[in-house]
């Protein structure tokens, strides 16, 4: 039996509200991907550009009264600048993946960012590995591997370019939280996001105006029904998933958040066969199925054993001698 690691600066698991938190952010993000499938046909980087823009609006009230508080420093605005900017790249390449790959490889793939992290850590001569997580990160590259041997060898055109644009995808999220755990005794999460997804929209708006200048290719104007599911997006998994994650930043390591959105592959690959009746290969599967457990296994720890009582008690020898 496993057990969650302990939070940053606590003697114990983390408390019930942060599991709470990462439980609904993991089940929020976890519905994006079968959304953005419902918005197609939709350019991806005005998908993403969309979902970063409503959710700016959304969350725009909260930057006036954190600005009164002094909760959004010159230092946390730059930060919150660097976060727009990998989040453009990370839905800019996550959303383009979805019409390359499946749900469930493109899902499993972006959501490698615990493993990266671990990766980071170790590079860098702190957070070590243990022999624990080397396992865990052997089980997620056999597992991704398993995944991009499936669609190298599937029907779907362009699956090996999906799969890579999603790995992408993970490194930009991985860069995320590790900027918003760098500023979290600083930032407040809902402005900060605001700050962020604003940056992100318009990073996203500048690429498409540049692509269209240079190559000619400008988005077609999306119908009413993917504007919706876009939408959705902003509302489900941007403002609730995203925030919550936020949130818990300042109360986990960026490792336990990223180890929250491994469900996301789970909930999205139900989501899209319940509703859409896409039904993942088998090696797809498989793959998933160990990368997530590679990440399970490297992201916990064991249960202390327990101690039996009187395991070593020995019965009293009888006295057999005549009285």
């Amino acid at each position: 039996m496993s057990q969650v690691a302990e939070g940053p600066g606590t003697q114990g698991p983390l408390e019930a509200r942060t599991l709470g938190a990462l439980a609904i952010g993991a089940l929020a993000i976890g519905f994006a991907a079968p959304f953005f499938r419902f918005a197609a046909p939709i350019d991806p980087l005005l998908a993403s550009m969309v979902r970063l823009a409503l959710a700016s609006i959304l969350l725009s009230p909260s930057i006036p009264r954190a600005r009164a508080r002094g909760l959004l420093s010159s230092r946390t605005l730059g930060w919150a600048a660097v976060a727009g900017l990998l989040y453009a790249v990370h839905f800019g390449t996550w959303v383009a993946s979805l019409s390359l790959t499946t749900v469930a490889a493109s899902v499993t793939l972006v959501t490698a960012t615990p493993l990266l992290l671990a990766l980071l850590g170790w590079l860098r001569g702190r957070d070590a590995p243990s022999t624990r997580l080397w396992l865990g990160l052997a089980m997620a590259a056999a597992g991704t591997l398993l995944i991009g041997s499936a669609d190298a060898s599937g029907p779907r055109e362009g699956a090996l370019l999906g799969d890579a644009l999603a790995l992408i995808g993970a490194v930009a999220m991985a860069g995320i939280l590790l900027v918003v755990r760098r500023e979290q005794a600083r930032l407040e999460p809902v402005s900060f996001s605001s700050v962020a997804v604003l940056v992100g929209a318009v990073c996203l708006a500048i690429t498409i105006g540049l692509r269209g200048v240079s190559s000619g290719e400008w988005p077609e104007p999306p119908s009413l029904a993917s504007l919706g599911w876009v939408a959705a997006t902003a509302l489900v998994s941007q403002l609730v998933g995203h925030t919550a994650l936020t949130w818990a930043l300042r109360h986990a390591s960026p490792t336990h958040v990223a180890l929250a959105t491994t469900a996301e592959p789970v909930i999205a690959a139900l989501v899209v066969f319940v509703w859409l009746g896409e039904e993942p290969g088998a090696l797809v599967i498989a793959g998933s199925l160990v990368t997530l457990g590679g990440v399970v296994v490297g992201m916990t720890r064991p249960a202390a054993p327990v101690e039996q009582e009187n395991r070593c008690t020995q019965t009293p020898k009888r006295d057999n001698r005549p009285s």
